[in-house]
């Protein structure tokens, strides 16, 4: 700035303070306009600070979105196997009924514990779990109580039929299993039973 007061001399004070009034102004323009600048620069950071707060959380939800297609796809092909195992349950419980039934021909019966055991072996390979019942709390979770059985010789609660296997896919429940369970006898058949 004094260069260029060297160059441009400034104006010679008149009489009435004239120059005074002129540098003055002159400030005051620059104060003005040193305002308006910190202004819009203050204006400027402030929507900066938005568009990076915006540009944070797009990122953000598309991580989210991200990771989320990822867990579903991980899902469906963990589990995509499980309506075509859960369709060769009742044939697998067909084939169970049929190895309980007496057969006179032992070559029969052979055969058909091959096939049943070849088509639980595939099953279990793709993730079928067989639940375990008789002798098992009853667990209301992966049991369907069916009918209860008054005995003295089981624990209350305990199963002591499977009417029909439970199976678990691969850690989740695919069907409960359907079963009696033990319940303590009423007192009548209690003191029926003593005498």
């Amino acid at each position: 700035m004094s260069a260029e007061r060297k160059k441009h001399p400034a104006p010679e004070a008149s009489a009435d303070g004239g120059g005074q009034h002129e540098d003055q102004a002159v400030v005051v323009d620059q104060t003005a306009l040193l305002a308006q600048i910190t202004e819009e620069r203050d204006k400027l950071t402030a929507e900066k600070a938005e568009l990076h707060d915006r540009n944070l959380r797009t990122q953000a939800e598309f991580q989210n979105l991200r990771r989320r297609v990822e867990k579903e796809r991980v899902e469906f092909h963990t589990y995509a196997a499980e309506e075509a195992v859960r369709s060769l349950l009742p044939i697998l419980d067909d084939f169970q009924r049929a190895l309980k039934a007496e057969h006179s021909n032992s070559e029969y019966t052979k055969g058909m514990e091959l096939i049943y055991q070849r088509l639980f072996d595939a099953l279990k390979k793709l993730g079928l779990e067989p639940i375990v019942s008789v002798g098992e709390p009853f667990d209301p979770h992966v049991h369907h109580a069916v009918d209860k059985h008054e005995t003295a010789d089981a624990p209350e609660g305990v199963v002591v039929e499977d009417y029909q296997r439970g199976y678990n896919f691969k850690g989740r429940l695919l069907r409960p299993a359907m079963v009696k369970v033990a319940v303590a006898p009423s007192s009548a058949e209690t003191k029926a039973e003593r005498e």
